[in-house]
């Protein structure tokens, strides 16, 4: 199965493991809630598929690599404790909490959250004085003397023996103590998780046209030459950060990230045409509908490369648009319930300092929960940055009260009002100026593609971008609309893909 229907299986495979019966006793009992094995090629995003769905269901994320421990860390350190048996004193062996254990309960004590899952990566290379621990705890969920804590799933993870000479094949006995789910690299489903995450357009676009270059691994007489998706993201951050310091990327950087010489030069020959189009086209007049008609006769009689390329640039920095929109939305909808209860207590004649101390309660109480899902793993990157960019909004607002020098609630309350309002102003303003960037680009797709399938493509990609629906949804749009219909997106798309690949 892809990385997407992995995801969903061990999604589903914990829901499952932590649902209760009406006494609250787990249905599944946790000696046969076995553990999940993610055998997969290395780089195809395994971890991040966990941190995704510790942070969907909002339960707590233990990461460990098992590469990196030795019997006595797993398990813990023996020492000696005095016992008394029949009335008489003996020595006997005990042992510390396992460094694994014991990171759980700090999560749970530091996060407020109960259930989780712990998840052991690289599980098939460990020591060979911790490999026959692994049995028990695969099966009993116990390290050394301590159990998993109840409410915690276990997945571990692994690499195929062809792609790590460090692997050691688990038995028959093992392997019959776990849930096995095999992955391949699959490209259709990384785009989709790419588009969220906003790589760089020169990577989306580079493997659009050269599908086979997405998971590479070859054995060459200069060793391993390998590319992956692992490889390709971490490639796109660098790449933004570099383009916003205006630093020059070359093979040299590029070879950092994909170990293999030929796509090496194929995508640095590739991010130079995609900078040249860039320039050559003026991404920014054809959205603000000023595409002149040299721009139209050039994409009318480009290459394939250079159509969708093109149309990456566009479509990408619409989305970017969209999410900036969606984000400001998202702000104001986070900041209602605090100024709902403000309005309230204004109706009553509460004194504006009362006004200002439930804002100010408010925020700490919102800055307390985002510290304890952090500390769980149950808060992704995004929903942080989010969170923290309401909490800036809601200080802005604080401001505005203490500024406005109102002694009365109602006072008091204007001012923050009146911020609101500015805030909805700009998110209007933003959206409008959003909605004319996607009808500019429908528009200039319609004048340049309209003998083509890339108004097929630019559905498809908006169709499948959660950020592009979702502002569709909310703000509408008629242009796209008008032609989903008549494309039938979701009929044709595999046909296209079969198309493009021919092509």
């Amino acid at each position: 199965m892809n990385i997407s229907q992995a995801k969903q299986t061990i999604k589903n495979t914990v829901q499952l493991y932590l649902k209760k019966d009406a006494y609250g006793t787990y249905r599944i009992p946790v000696v046969r809630q076995r553990p999940v094995f993610l055998l997969g090629a290395p780089g195809i995003g395994k971890t991040a598929i966990m941190e995704q769905v510790a942070q969907e269901l909002g339960i707590a994320l233990v990461s460990y690599s098992m590469t990196h421990h030795t019997r006595q860390s797993a398990l813990g350190l023996p020492f000696i404790t005095q016992k008394q048996y029949g009335g008489a004193d003996y020595s006997v062996s005990e042992y510390t909490m396992s460094e694994i254990i014991a990171s759980v309960y700090e999560t749970m004590e530091e996060s407020g959250i109960k259930e989780g899952i712990l998840f052991l990566d690289e599980i098939n290379c460990v020591s060979e004085t911790l490999f026959p621990s692994m049995l028990q705890f695969l099966q009993y969920k116990i390290f050394g003397r301590h159990a998993v804590p109840e409410g915690w799933v276990i997945v571990t993870a692994g690499n195929p023996p062809e792609y790590n000479r460090m692997v050691r094949e688990f038995d028959v006995v093992t392997m019959d103590r776990m849930k096995l789910v095999e992955v391949e690299p699959d490209l259709k489903a990384w785009q989709q998780y790419a588009a969220e995450k906003r790589l760089h357009a020169a990577v989306l676009n580079y493997l659009e046209i050269h599908r086979e270059h997405f998971y590479v691994m070859e054995l060459t007489a200069k060793g391993r030459s390998y590319v992956t998706a692992r490889g390709w993201e971490d490639l796109s951050e660098i790449l933004q950060l570099y383009e916003e310091e205006g630093l020059a990327v070359d093979e040299a950087l590029i070879g950092q990230y994909l170990h293999h010489e030929k796509v090496v030069k194929e995508f640095a020959a590739y991010y130079e045409l995609f900078n040249k189009y860039k320039r050559d086209y003026r991404i920014t007049e054809i959205l603000k509908g000023g595409a002149d008609a040299t721009a139209v006769r050039r994409a009318q009689g480009a290459r394939f490369d250079e159509r969708i390329s093109l149309l990456g640039m566009l479509t990408d920095r619409v989305e970017a648009d969209m999410q900036e929109v969606l984000a400001q939305a998202d702000v104001l909808t986070q900041a209602q319930p605090l100024l709902k209860g403000m309005k309230v207590q204004a109706a009553q004649g509460v004194p504006a300092e009362s006004l200002v101390q439930i804002l100010h309660k408010g925020l700490d109480s919102r800055r307390q929960q985002r510290r304890k899902l952090s500390a769980g793993g149950a808060l992704s990157d995004a929903q942080r940055r989010q969170e923290i960019r309401t909490d800036a909004f809601l200080e802005e607002i604080l401001h505005a009260m203490n500024a406005s020098g109102a002694v009365d609630g109602a006072g008091s309350f204007a001012a923050a009002a009146a911020r609101y309002q500015k805030a909805l102003e700009e998110l209007q303003r933003s959206t409008g100026e959003c909605s004319a960037e996607l009808k500019a680009l429908f528009a200039f797709s319609e004048r340049a593609f309209a003998e083509g399938n890339e108004l097929l493509i630019l559905l498809t990609r908006l169709t499948a971008s959660s950020t592009a629906s979702r502002f569709i949804a909310n703000f509408g749009s008629a242009e796209y609309q008008r032609l989903s219909s008549s494309m039938m997106v979701s009929e044709r798309s595999e046909s296209l893909r079969a198309e493009i690949l021919k092509l």
